[in-house]
């Protein structure tokens, strides 16, 4: 993961912008570093309150609920988002990072004993999975259901949609009937603008939470493992001076971008950089390209673990900044501190990119497939 492909660069200098068909839709893709996040405070303009078109492609066939708060505009989706934050900053509680430290050193130990690790499924979603039930304060074994669904919540379309729903309306109904301190009792709890939440309501942030941070989580911890794999000066680097990590995270969050863009629907005629959205047609924030904006970063092809500042938007920015990014930066912050204090090296016996294949462009997201072999220091 050097001298990262990018396959905006042309475009973003030329035009600011790369017109690309999603669905049959003509969709301008908003390039630029500067430009992505005018447009991503402009909520008038680019607005989020658009059920199932917020992501892309749109997902009218894999859910039946708007996605809560990500698809509504302030002042909604402030009020909305403040139901449930107090569960993402769980992230940032001492006792939950003791149990994601133990959980990593309880992973890399196994790993270390085995003489190959298929990192996207024996260990990236595992980790994923048991984490995000500390997050939402619910017994770990549940995870066991959450990694029979595989690394792609919607990817097999809506038959594995309507599973992740029948799942989250039985634990809906256990928490409505015998509540506790978990996520879902919260919802149960939770009140909007002085009234309870509706059943849909409470299935849109429950739903969010399984689609949203899923595949961007362990596509990250994957390409993490394969750069340090590919580099193992960067772990010394690392192992030098632990501190160092706190700046190693965001710039791999910025090289990764796990998520390539997302939507956002002109609810008026919109000339987006020279390209005409129609009332109610849609553009998107290029999270990827602004990442590597020279604009905003210096030599920004390099993988650099030091490097400051570091105004990257893999987490998105204005007032729909991910709700789970402490808890993504915790993961990669604990797997680089176990890492550097388990591991000598790591190498790569057999890998597969995953790649985003689309009409104008093509972009390495992570792998389908990585095996590896962790040799301890």
């Amino acid at each position: 993961m050097n001298n990262i492909p990018d396959p905006f660069r042309e475009q973003r200098n030329k035009d600011g912008v790369l017109e690309c068909k999603f669905q049959g839709e003509n969709t301008p893709m908003i390039l630029r570093h500067e430009d992505v996040r005018k447009a991503a405070k402009d909520w008038k303009t680019f607005s989020s309150n658009a059920p199932f078109r917020v992501p892309i492609p749109s997902e009218e066939d894999v859910r039946t609920m708007r996605q809560l708060p990500v698809e509504t505009d302030p002042p909604d989706h402030t009020d909305y988002r403040k139901i449930v934050e107090p569960f993402f900053l769980r992230a940032k509680d001492p006792a939950m990072i003791a149990q994601v430290e133990a959980l990593m050193d309880e992973m890399l130990v196994a790993a270390l004993a085995r003489e190959s690790t298929e990192v996207v499924r024996e260990f990236a979603l595992p980790i994923q999975s048991r984490a995000l039930a500390y997050l939402l304060n619910v017994p770990e074994s549940e995870a066991t259901t959450w990694i029979s669904w595989g690394i792609h919540v919607f990817r097999d379309g809506a038959s594995k949609g309507a599973t992740l729903e029948k799942y989250l309306h039985a634990q809906l109904d256990r928490a409505q009937a015998s509540p506790g301190d978990d996520f879902y009792s919260a919802l149960t709890k939770a009140t909007f603008h002085g009234r309870p939440l509706t059943r849909e309501e409470m299935m849109g942030f429950a739903n969010l939470v399984f689609a949203g941070g899923r595949d961007t989580v362990i596509h990250t911890i994957s390409s993490v493992l394969g750069h340090l794999a590919g580099h193992p000066e960067a772990l010394e680097f690392l192992r030098q001076d632990p501190a160092r990590i706190v700046h190693a995270v965001e710039e791999f969050y910025r090289v990764i971008t796990p998520l390539t863009h997302i939507g956002r629907v002109c609810p008026v005629e919109t000339n987006v950089h020279g390209v005409t959205v129609r009332p109610g047609g849609r553009a998107s924030l290029c999270w990827a390209s602004a990442n590597q904006d020279e604009a905003a970063f210096d030599t920004p092809a390099e993988v650099r673990l030091d490097r400051k500042p570091n105004p990257h938007l893999a987490f998105g920015f204005g007032a729909h900044l991910c709700l789970g990014a402490a808890h993504a930066r915790l993961l990669v912050r604990t797997l680089l501190q176990k890492c550097i204090e388990r591991v000598g090296r790591i190498t790569v016996l057999e890998a597969k990119e995953r790649v985003e294949n689309e009409e104008r462009y093509q972009r390495v997201v992570g792998y389908e497939s990585l095996t590896v072999k962790f040799h301890p220091r």
